[in-house]
C-alpha cells in the first residue's frame, strides 16, 4: 500500500497541512521542508498533482526556458536549476526556442498557462514584449535584464576588461572581438568591457558571427585572419573552440600565431586543445539563485508585492593554454 500524506506527517513530525504546503511550493522554512522532502521520498509517496491543483489552483510545477539547449552554458543554468527546485519539490519544464523569438513567444504563453512560475534564461524578445508576457505571474531572467523583472545575471563588462587587460599585459595592440546574436542582451554587456580597449591602447576589429555556435566559430576564424589582429575575443566558448578548430587546420599556431580567449568557461574549454582562456561565469549557481528567487516569489504570493532585488556575480579570467605573448 503506497504512503499517505499522513503517513508523511506522521515520521516528520508535523501536521498534513504543512507536508501540503512544503510539496506545493508553499510557505514552510527551508529546514523543515529539506525534512518532509526526504521522508516523502524515503517511504515512497507521491502527491496527487491534479487534485491538489484543483484546490490550490496551483500546478506544483515552474518552467524554464532557454534559446539553445545543444549549448553546454545553458544546460549548467538548467543543473542549478533544477537542483534548487528538487530541493522544493518542484518538477521543472524545459523548452527550448532554438533562438527563434516568435517561438519563444509561443513557449513563454504555454508554460505560463501550465507553471506556477517562469524562469527566462538569456531571453530574446524586447525588453516591453517580455515585460507584457511575464505579466502574467512569477518570473525570474537570468542572464538578462528586463525592467521590472528580479534578474540573476553576471558582470561580463568586468570579464571582458580583465580579458583586454591580460591581453595588454602580453603585448597584443590590436584585438578582433567575434560577435554575439544581432540586439543581444549578452553581447551589449560584452561592448561595454570592450571600451576599456581605448585606456589601454588596444584597438578592437569587430567580427560578426551569424549565431552563437562553433560553426559560426570556424567560419568567423578567416576574417578574422584578414584583420591583423594578434588576438581575439569570442562572445561564447563555442564560437572561440569553433575558431581554434579553423586555426589548426590552416596551420595557424595558437598561441604563437594568435591568441585566443572564449567566454563561459563550459566544460569543453578546459578539454580542446589548447586549453582555452576564457571568462568563467557561475553557470550553476545563477540558475540555482534564480530558481531559489522564484520559490521566495511564489511562497510569498498573495502576502507581499516586494520582489527580491536582482544579483549581479562576478565573472572571472581563467588563463590556460591559448593566449601568450606576441612574437616579434
Amino acid at each position: 500500500m503506497s504512503a499517505t500524506i499522513t503517513d508523511v506527517a506522521r515520521a516528520a513530525g508535523v501536521s498534513p497541512s504543512t507536508v501540503s504546503r512544503a510539496l506545493g511550493g508553499g510557505p514552510v522554512n527551508d529546514a523543515t521542508r529539506a525534512t518532509i522532502v526526504r521522508v516523502a521520498e524515503e517511504l515512497g509517496y507521491r502527491p496527487n498533482r491534479a487534485a491538489r491543483e484543483l484546490i490550490t489552483g496551483r500546478t506544483g510545477t515552474i518552467g524554464l526556458l532557454v534559446p539553445d539547449l545543444g549549448n553546454p552554458y545553458f544546460s549548467e543554468i538548467i543543473k542549478g536549476a533544477s537542483s534548487r527546485a528538487r530541493a522544493g519539490a518542484l518538477p521543472i519544464f524545459v523548452s527550448d526556442t532554438d533562438e527563434d523569438v516568435a517561438r519563444e513567444r509561443e513557449a513563454i504563453a504555454s508554460l505560463r498557462a501550465t507553471t506556477d512560475g517562469l524562469l527566462l534564461v538569456s531571453p530574446r524578445g524586447s525588453d516591453e514584449e517580455l515585460a507584457a508576457l511575464a505579466a502574467g505571474g512569477p518570473t525570474v531572467v537570468v542572464n538578462r535584464e528586463v525592467p521590472g523583472l528580479p534578474a540573476v545575471i553576471s558582470d561580463a563588462a568586468s570579464g571582458i576588461a580583465q580579458a583586454l587587460q591580460h591581453l595588454g599585459a602580453l603585448g597584443h595592440t590590436r584585438v578582433a572581438y567575434v560577435t554575439g546574436p544581432h540586439g543581444s542582451w549578452s553581447d551589449h554587456r560584452r561592448r561595454e568591457g570592450l571600451a576599456s580597449a581605448t585606456g589601454l591602447g588596444i584597438e578592437i576589429v569587430h567580427v560578426p558571427a551569424a549565431t552563437p555556435t562553433f560553426h559560426s566559430g570556424v567560419l568567423a576564424a578567416d576574417l578574422v585572419l584578414t584583420t591583423g589582429a594578434t588576438a581575439v575575443i569570442a562572445f561564447n566558448d563555442l564560437i572561440a573552440i569553433g575558431v581554434l578548430d579553423r586555426l589548426a587546420a590552416r596551420g595557424v599556431r595558437v598561441p604563437h600565431d594568435l591568441s585566443v580567449v572564449g567566454h563561459d568557461d563550459i566544460a569543453m574549454a578546459s578539454m580542446c586543445s589548447p586549453h582555452l582562456t576564457t571568462i568563467a561565469v557561475p553557470k550553476e549557481r545563477m540558475g540555482s539563485m534564480a530558481a531559489d528567487m522564484l520559490l521566495r516569489t511564489l511562497d510569498r504570493r498573495g502576502a507581499s508585492d516586494d520582489r527580491d532585488p536582482s544579483v549581479l556575480l562576478p565573472s572571472t579570467l581563467i588563463v590556460r593554454d591559448s593566449t601568450g605573448e606576441v612574437k616579434a
